[in-house]
């Protein structure tokens, strides 16, 4: 039988054979009637150039390891982008089955804390495993949410998108921005393994989160490094941000985003009013 971790691989799989349209592929006409969405099995054999029971055995779950060779035309058969050939990595490299475990609490550095802290004009957040917020600024909390004030375990990125209605209030292209979010966690776990908590995660939103269990069915993976995000604020209106990732040296499961808005626009005024709005009273001090 396969394990769970070969199933996601399999899974992973049949998603991105079936997004591959097969006009385009370079495949020659057989005549024949196509009936399912994307690739056959047997193309995708073709087009990486392995055998089609040898490829059938990979979808089936088997324990099997391919080479690097074999993922890297596996990867262009299927025209994965850099996320998903690295995803492919992930599930490839984990085929020995890994019990559940209690992963180590995550904290930020003293030291970045105070940095992430000390950007008062801009944006700033540090996010863990799961998508975990670990840290914010007062303008952070004030342009998304005020994860602080949060229950520890609900300090969540994902879970606040998908479940908080002010996220869905507050994102003008919400499922957008749902759907990055689960892509992004999927593409956590495949690379990290599940642990308690991701488990515990992952089965409140699918539960709670219809959008959810339909995204995470369809196994697809995302990895943000920039990008915008177009945002209506109750308090400074409507603005767009784009965020910019940096991942820590020393501990890659953080990543710190940091945004702004582009110089001269509304949306520049906007985010300088919210940082105005959420500014510390003159001579007060910080508790």
């Amino acid at each position: 039988m396969s394990n769970p971790t070969n199933r996601e691989l399999a899974d992973f799989l049949r998603r991105a054979r079936a997004d591959v349209d097969a006009d385009s592929a370079g495949l020659p006409a057989d005549g024949r009637i196509r009936r399912v969405k994307g690739l056959r099995r047997e193309e995708v054999a073709f087009l990486a150039g392995v055998s089609t029971d040898y490829y059938t055995r990979l979808e089936q779950g088997r324990r099997i390891v391919p080479s690097a060779g074999v993922l890297d035309a596996l990867a262009r058969a299927l025209r994965l982008d850099a996320a998903g050939r690295a995803h492919l990595d992930d599930l490839v490299g984990s085929t020995a089955a890994r019990p559940r475990r209690t992963a180590p609490v995550q904290r930020v550095r003293p030291g970045l804390r105070q940095l992430v802290e000390a950007m008062d004009g801009q944006p700033a957040l540090v996010l863990g495993r799961r998508t975990d917020v670990l840290a914010t600024n007062r303008l952070a909390r004030a342009l998304f949410a005020d994860f602080d004030a949060m229950p520890a375990a609900q300090r969540s990125y994902a879970r606040w998108v998908l479940l908080d209605d002010a996220a869905r209030e507050l994102f003008v292209d919400w499922e957008v921005q749902a759907r990055a979010a689960v892509e992004s966690l999927r593409l956590e776990v495949g690379r990290a393994g599940q642990d308690r908590a991701t488990d515990a995660l992952v089965a409140e939103l699918a539960a709670r989160s219809p959008e959810f269990a339909a995204w995470w069915e369809e196994h697809r993976v995302f990895q943000r490094t920039s990008g915008s995000k177009r945002l209506r604020h109750r308090v400074v209106g409507d603005l767009t941000v784009e965020y910019e990732t940096l991942t820590l040296p020393g501990d890659v499961d953080q990543t710190l985003f940091l945004y702004s808005a582009e110089p001269g626009t509304s949306s520049d005024e906007a985010l300088r009013m919210l940082a105005s709005w959420v500014a510390p009273e003159p001579g007060r001090v910080r508790g």
